[in-house]
């Protein structure tokens, strides 16, 4: 008898909650690795005078030639394969002519379809000779990232992940976004539970094994406000301070959490090469 890729439960905040079983789990694991090799691939391109689009091509043919898809494109109106977001752009900024230069800092955030199952992640470049400061925030943004997912496990909550978070970027006097969180995901793009960078422990969701998201927390190095351009998708800081992104895809088992995501490489933060 075939067994059920996930079973339901109800939860008071969220809703219906998916609980996936071991078929899920390795369909996850063949998604998150190939958004995974696309941020590898490209690695050795992030520098000066590449331009954006460029990345993004790159990334489309790789995904293709992968025999898999690009969820971003034309999600939404959205159509690029990758987000590029630089110095303070926050998150969803959209490739084009515009060369990258030495001293910047990159976010390029890729979500890839294998087999109907969605692979999503992003990582932190550095371009260049950047500065001591601006090194300093994707340090700490990745931390944070880790510092979340290791409080991923069974009988926590949602709320411990937040301030886990939270707790981190604020002591190094930073700060957490409020605008955008991680998402559920699986065999849909997004879907419950939110997943929100801040909070309080014991508070929110509790989580259970066989859950899937996203923890991408997008971490300031001044205040947290953010706005939104004109073209509907580019999120930039209202202070004009730099900001950092690290995600992964997740699942919860019995001890913790898998990440699906993680670079078959080992360039899990800057410096890769």
């Amino acid at each position: 008898m075939t067994q059920p890729l996930y079973t339901t439960v109800m939860d008071p905040q969220e809703g219906q909650l998916r609980l996936h079983g071991p078929a899920a789990f390795e369909a996850m694991r063949r998604a998150g690795q190939l958004a995974a090799e696309v941020l590898d691939h490209l690695t050795p391109h992030v520098l000066p005078e590449v331009a954006t689009i460029d990345l993004d091509t790159m990334a489309w043919e790789y995904v293709r030639a992968a025999g898999a898809s690009s969820a971003t494109v034309f999600y939404r109106g959205f159509s690029h394969s990758l987000c590029i977001s630089v110095n303070h752009v926050v998150c969803h900024g959209i490739p084009g002519p515009k060369k990258l230069k030495s001293g910047d800092i990159v976010n390029i955030d890729v979500t890839v379809v294998v087999d109907g199952w969605y692979g999503d992640t992003s990582r932190m470049f550095l371009v260049g000779d950047v500065p001591l400061k601006a090194r300093r925030l994707v340090e700490v943004t990745h931390e944070c990232l880790m510092l979340g997912i290791a409080a991923a496990k069974p009988g926590n909550t949602l709320g411990d992940v937040g301030h886990a978070i939270q707790t981190h970027a604020e002591q190094n006097r930073m700060s957490v976004v409020r605008d955008f969180c991680g998402h559920g995901l699986g065999q849909d793009f997004h879907t419950a539970p939110n997943v929100v960078h801040i909070g309080r422990p014991g508070r929110g969701v509790v989580l259970r094994p066989g859950m899937f998201f996203t923890i991408e927390p997008m971490i300031n190095a001044g205040g947290p406000a953010v706005k939104l351009l004109d073209d509907g998708w580019t999120a930039v800081t209202r202070d004009r301070s730099l900001s950092a992104q690290f995600e992964h895809s997740i699942g919860i088992t019995e001890t913790g959490a898998e990440i699906f995501t993680a670079s078959p490489k080992g360039w899990h933060a800057p410096p890769y090469l």
